[in-house]
């Protein structure tokens, strides 16, 4: 288990994380969300004992991560795939990593097949792609067999038989019983993988819930419809209270009312229907409501030129 409470870090004058408290508990993935600059990779290099906190705690089953007896044999972390000695071989790697830990040289086989690494694991590292140094740094995060496993954008650099293995190694190690931690901006990795979320912004917990929460929360339920009279039907479906918007020729967006109130009420001004469903949030939808107000480094459509306009 991850247990961060308060933790605040400052750098100078720049305060990267803010007070922040939450749990990353067993058995789940939980997925770590924010924009750039919130302060993720911050929070999971104290947890790994990279940086001093200012204040607050971030610990590993209930101790710090430089008071662990066999740290790489209860945490597993990949926070940056080129964090590694170029001249060495893949395999070299690992085996330094297996020995000044006391783990048995067998476990490196076992990494280097889990992983997919296959004969690259005997070039060196310098000729590596963006995916197959992934694939490196994430065999290493498995070497010691941990409880505790960090990922910090697993999937970047990776092929489409890359992210699957990734996804499905995710929701195995959690179905294990470990404790998962993964920071992504691919959203719609996330909510294939993730059970609980995490939001930051700004340093300060934006969110702390489950997925199926989120996506059902935010916003609150919204159902498409179809019909040959959205002029009559809007209005009755605003004297529901409900919230509606045009959104094409003939179809509605509403808010408010569930597809089957919205089958009642056109049912009862007499306005046939063409479609009725229910609209399922995308995490994406959610997450960009969620952080609007937290966006530290947000860029700017571009200025049309004169032959544009």
């Amino acid at each position: 288990m991850i247990a961060v409470r308060g933790l605040t870090k400052r750098y100078g004058t720049v305060l990267a994380v803010d007070d922040l408290t939450f749990d990353v508990e067993p058995g789940k993935v939980t997925g770590f969300l924010g924009p750039n600059g919130a302060g993720k990779s911050t929070t999971m290099r104290a947890v790994l004992g990279l940086d001093r906190p200012t204040a607050g705690t971030a610990l590993v089953n209930g101790r710090p991560y430089a008071a662990l007896d066999e740290p790489l044999r209860e945490v597993g972390a990949l926070l940056d795939p080129g964090a590694v000695h170029p001249g060495r071989t893949g395999r070299a790697h690992l085996r330094i990593a297996a020995r000044t830990n006391g783990l048995p040289l067998r476990r490196v086989d076992e990494v280097v097949e889990q992983a997919g690494l296959g004969a690259a694991a005997r070039r060196r590292i310098g000729g590596y792609s963006l995916g197959m140094r992934q694939r490196l740094g994430i065999a290493a995060a498995l070497l010691g067999d941990p409880g505790v496993l960090l990922f910090d954008e697993p999937v970047n650099g990776l092929d489409l038989d890359g992210v699957r293995w990734i996804r499905g190694l995710l929701r195995r190690l959690a179905d294990e019983g470990r404790t998962v931690l993964v920071s992504s901006h691919l959203l719609s990795e996330v909510e294939q993988t993730a059970e609980r979320l995490v939001v930051v912004g700004r340093g300060r917990l934006v969110a702390d819930t489950t997925t199926e929460e989120l996506l059902r929360g935010l916003g609150g339920r919204r159902v498409r419809v179809r019909c040959v009279r959205p002029d009559l039907l809007a209005p009755a479906l605003r004297r529901r209270g409900a919230t509606v918007e045009e959104v094409g020729d003939a179809e509605l967006q509403v808010q408010g009312l569930s597809a089957e109130d919205v089958g009642e009420v056109a049912d009862s001004v007499r306005v046939p229907l063409h479609h009725l469903s229910d609209v399922q949030q995308s995490l994406e939808e959610a997450y960009l409501a969620l952080t609007a107000g937290s966006v530290e480094f947000a860029g700017q459509d571009p200025v049309p030129t004169g032959a544009d306009r």
